[in-house]
């Protein structure tokens, strides 16, 4: 049994068609096709069969699909105790992440890895939190967000490790009316007007929420993906938003206030391939994730207005 023909059919089931195989593997989709008719040959069973304009995996082909990821995992795990044996973990480890989760956590982690062996190649991708979990496919490690603990939607097969959960907050100007309460109220947010997220996105759940205890409609004005943009327009103007308060720079222009009554707070979650899970220079990086995450959940609220002197 040629172990290529079950990656091969394990990148299929990951990526969906013969086109984004190749392109993943730099191979042409010819060559791809074929490698799959030698693997039909060798197993002497259909492996895939039509669907649409495409082609999709057969019972038989899903099962060695799923064949392959095991055998992917256990070459991996046999690599890393091999490189335990020769050593310190290295490597290039390539990240995947939230832009506000690797604004709080890879400032960190680049500084500890520093000292080591392990490299790490970051790119920053803003998605809906369903969307994190594909890209797993190219990279070693996926940052992304989730409301619930558990995983996001599509990393049912994948590993999923808690790294931190972080308050969402209402952000408005230094001089807004409501900075001056210690937490706002639903009833509160529902007299401004709002610079909100796209649908599917994490943040609009608490829209959601609060229209939920008024009984009343929000009034968002913008849909804007950017947390900076957010924050410049928030600063200089009346319009409230919903920032994530580990890192959102506050203390001068932008005040923090949470809300009364409301669960806020999103998930940030590592995903991995369970093979690429073993590599040793993943591990290492991942534990610094696990590291400054910690560190950085155990800030406290954000600081309500002073109280008045008797």
């Amino acid at each position: 049994m040629d172990t290529r023909h079950l990656d091969l059919l394990r990148e299929l089931a990951a990526r969906g068609s013969v086109t984004a195989v190749a392109a993943a593997t730099h191979r042409t989709p010819s060559a791809v096709s074929q490698q799959l008719r030698t693997a039909q040959r060798e197993f002497g069973a259909r492996l895939v069969e039509p669907r649409g304009r495409g082609i999709r995996l057969t019972e038989a082909g899903r099962l060695l699909a799923d064949a392959g990821r095991d055998v992917a995992r256990v070459l991996a795990e046999v690599q890393a105790r091999f490189d335990e044996f020769r050593g310190e973990p290295a490597g290039v480890v390539r990240v995947a992440a939230l832009p506000s989760a690797a604004t709080l956590l890879l400032p960190g982690v680049l500084d500890e890895l520093e000292a080591t062996a392990v490299r790490l190649e970051c790119d920053d991708v803003d998605l809906a939190e369903h969307e994190y979990a594909a890209l797993v496919a190219d990279y070693d490690i996926v940052i992304g967000h989730s409301l619930g603990k558990g995983p996001p939607p599509g990393a049912d097969d994948l590993v999923g490790v808690l790294l931190a959960r972080e308050p969402l907050d209402i952000a408005m100007r230094a001089g807004h009316p409501l900075a001056g309460l210690e937490r706002v109220a639903a009833d509160d947010l529902v007299e401004v007007e709002w610079y909100g997220v796209p649908v599917g996105y994490p943040f609009d759940t608490i829209r959601l929420a609060v229209e939920e205890a008024t009984g009343r409609s929000v009034s968002v004005v913008q849909r804007l993906r950017d947390n900076r943009l957010v924050e410049a327009l928030v600063a200089r103007g009346d319009r409230v938003a919903i920032l994530p308060r580990f890192t959102t720079p506050t203390g001068g222009a932008i005040t923090l206030r949470e809300i009364a009554g409301i669960e806020t707070g999103r998930y940030l979650i590592a995903l991995l391939r369970p093979d690429r899970a073993e590599r040793l220079a993943v591990r290492r990086a991942l534990a610094s994730f696990r590291h400054h995450a910690t560190a950085i959940a155990t800030r406290p609220p954000p600081a309500g207005p002073p109280a008045a002197l008797s």
